[in-house]
């Protein structure tokens, strides 16, 4: 009998310790909720849609410990105010692209696009294996915020114009939204740039507002309707040769996670990064063919003395950036060492395969 009531008790003081710890267990797999918002107009396809696939790959990747809740530009904060909004921590996490925050830290524009620069393939090695994240992280580091590469829209298009552009003189005076070191370049030949949230563009093309705008290419701009708007459809993107696209990280939130999410989060990114270059090479065709037989776009090159002009300008404006201070000038010449390097090995490889294809 005694035999019997010690084993007896002995199980169940065995069942009320499992009780007692499940909970412990349950606790250390805890919800981390963060927001993300964004500059992009909610579910945008493509742009908007990447910023939802980062969270869902973060969830996933995390097994449901971090749960993300995206905001499109607006929404919670205004699409312009996303840097300021996740440097002060009202949101853990931002999408968008460097070029934006020009008017708080002007050499951020090298990590976006640089007119006549780096293509996407060229960017994502420069800042991977070429030393740009690292400056990319330093330049950030007095906002409290983390940058990391996740998207590439790849080369874009000139743009849409409501004037025909045969000369250099057609510049002059032309209002158009465009965005960063391209927009200064417009300035110097004679237009006004002007830089407007996604959202706002079609009515202001529409209205006449502005004469001209870029955004991305044939599948963004299809899905915008710019065809019912301008006239003419301009390429090649001389301003935006594979421009990154950006999640910012305010940093005390990410440090506060354990090291297994800080690594979700980073490597999250780089996996959108390359997925949405991928989606955009996929889905232009279709929708360029769409614009053109569908309905009637008139797709036009821009003239060479235009491109070369345009080439003239930017040179200037990169090299005047440069000279700001001594970060800019140290970003530059990592990037520019690096695009003659790339430049060399790109002549005898992709671009003489492309031409002999």
């Amino acid at each position: 009998m005694k035999r019997r009531d010690f084993i007896k008790t002995a199980a169940l003081s065995s069942i009320a310790a499992g009780a007692f710890s499940a909970p412990a267990i349950a606790e250390e797999k805890e919800t981390i909720e963060w927001k993300m918002v964004t500059t992009w107009p909610k579910n945008f396809p493509i742009l908007g849609t990447s910023a939802n696939k980062l969270a869902e790959v973060i969830e996933e990747m995390s097994g449901g410990r971090i749960k993300i809740k995206v905001y499109g530009g607006g929404e919670l904060v205004p699409a312009m105010e996303v840097f300021d909004a996740v440097s002060r921590g009202t949101a853990q996490m931002g999408h968008g692209s460097a070029y934006y925050w020009k008017g708080k830290v002007e050499e951020a524009q090298f990590f976006s696009t640089v007119p006549f620069g780096l293509n996407a393939q060229e960017m994502n090695a420069w800042l991977y294996h070429g030393g740009g994240m690292e400056l990319w992280t330093v330049t950030y580091e007095p906002f409290g915020v983390v940058p990391a590469a996740a998207g590439n829209t790849m080369v874009q298009m000139a743009g849409w114009f409501n004037k025909e552009i045969n000369s250099v003189e057609d510049l002059k005076g032309l209002k158009m939204r465009i965005p960063g070191l391209g927009g200064e370049v417009l300035r110097r030949a004679g237009g006004t740039p002007v830089n407007l949230p996604g959202a706002e563009l079609f009515t202001s093309l529409k209205s006449g507002a502005i004469d001209a705008t870029e955004w991305v290419g044939p599948y963004n701009d299809l899905a915008f309707g710019f065809y019912k708007a301008a006239k003419y459809y301009y390429y090649p993107g001389w301003h935006e040769p594979g421009t990154t696209l950006e999640a910012i990280i305010n940093k005390e939130a990410l440090e506060s996670l354990p090291k297994d999410l800080q690594s979700i989060v980073m490597y999250a990114c780089k996996v959108v990064n390359q997925d949405m270059s991928t989606e955009f090479t996929a889905k232009n065709n279709a929708a360029l063919d769409t614009l053109i037989n569908k309905h009637n776009v008139d797709v036009r090159r821009l003239p060479d003395d235009v491109l070369e002009k345009l080439k003239a300008l930017s040179e200037e404006v990169v090299l005047e950036l440069a000279g700001k201070n001594p970060a800019a000038k140290r970003i530059y010449e990592s990037y520019a060492k690096f695009r003659k390097q790339v430049i060399a090995w790109d002549d005898i490889s992709e671009r003489e395969y492309l031409n002999i294809r």
